[in-house]
């Protein structure tokens, strides 16, 4: 219940923050890199050695695979099918295909599942959510936006991503059983708990809201089929088809109902596509998944 109430409470403060005269709304930007700098790589550093490899990891990191695949075919093919403006469909196939598993997805299944789910948790998004972003999000945007897409840069932008690194130091410490001893070890906590109030007043301080708006309709169903179509999907193929039932498996089709990413919807809107419906799609998803992620918790439970 404190992590709720911390995740709220900063996510409002970061909302009315954007109404004091005078503040630098601008100062997001610096929270975000210090997440992405410092606390997804001490999460990444302190979760992965300690976890076991097994067949079953397979699941979690399928998530996010699953979403931006799913995407890209369900959104491709509408948009073929009704004409769409490419930019409308590069638009609704990154922001509905990238679920927000880091920003939101971290804090949420910390105060939902504890550490235990925190390990779950970061399968789904290291080598899940933002390898597919740094790499087939980009490639969509620079297709999607008309421009030719650069291979260089794109695998310049991975080697260089901070959490990437960090993976891969992660995932050799856990093939070579080696973990940071005591010390290291409650640094990296210390560093990873600062995420949570520092991740949700970014949030708040982006969280955009447009009452005068034609993307309604793209809205709703880019929404429709992030916060519900996704993680019916997963629940359909993971519990009722597969047969799966653990704890990980919760936290799997959990992540996959998160909220849009807001990195996704920085990129979208860097390339020009529809950065109006890529704002709406943070602005009004957010908020609705924190009542659609209370339903899916009610269902994993049964």
């Amino acid at each position: 219940m404190n992590n709720f109430i911390l995740i709220f409470s900063f996510l409002f403060i970061g909302l009315i923050l954007q109404y004091i005269k005078g503040f630098p709304i601008s100062i997001y930007k610096l929270l975000n890199k210090i997440v992405i700098f410092f606390c997804l790589p001490a999460i990444a550093l302190y979760y992965i050695p300690k976890i076991d490899t097994s067949d079953d990891l397979l699941f979690p990191i399928g998530v996010a695979w699953i979403c931006f695949g799913g995407s890209y075919l369900f959104f491709s093919l509408l948009g073929k099918k009704y004409n769409w403006p490419r930019k409308l469909t590069g638009c609704l196939i990154i922001t509905a295909g990238l679920g927000n598993t880091s920003f939101l997805g971290y804090p949420i299944i910390q105060a939902l599942y504890g550490p235990e789910g925190m390990k779950t948790a970061v399968l789904v998004d290291q080598p899940g959510s933002f390898v597919i972003l740094s790499t087939f999000a980009i490639l969509v945007a620079s297709i999607y936006s008309t421009a030719k897409p650069n291979g260089f840069q794109i695998v310049k932008k991975i080697a260089f991503f901070p959490p990437f690194l960090t993976f891969l130091i992660a995932c050799t410490m856990n093939i070579f059983h080696f973990d940071f001893n005591a010390f290291i070890q409650l640094s990296l906590v210390n560093i990873g708990n600062i995420m949570t109030p520092i991740a949700m007043l970014s949030v708040g301080l982006q969280l955009r809201f447009e009452s005068r708006s034609q993307h309604w309709k793209f809205l709703g169903l880019g929404l429709l089929y992030k916060l519900i179509l996704v993680p019916a999907f997963v629940y359909l193929l993971y519990v009722i088809i597969l047969q799966q039932h653990s704890k990980a498996i919760e936290v799997a089709i959990m992540e996959s109902a998160m909220a849009p990413m807001i990195t996704a919807s920085i990129l979208a809107t860097s390339h020009g596509l529809k950065p109006r419906l890529s704002s709406m799609m943070i602005g009004y998803g957010i908020p609705l998944s924190f009542i659609t992620l209370f339903f899916w918790y009610f269902i994993v439970q049964l």
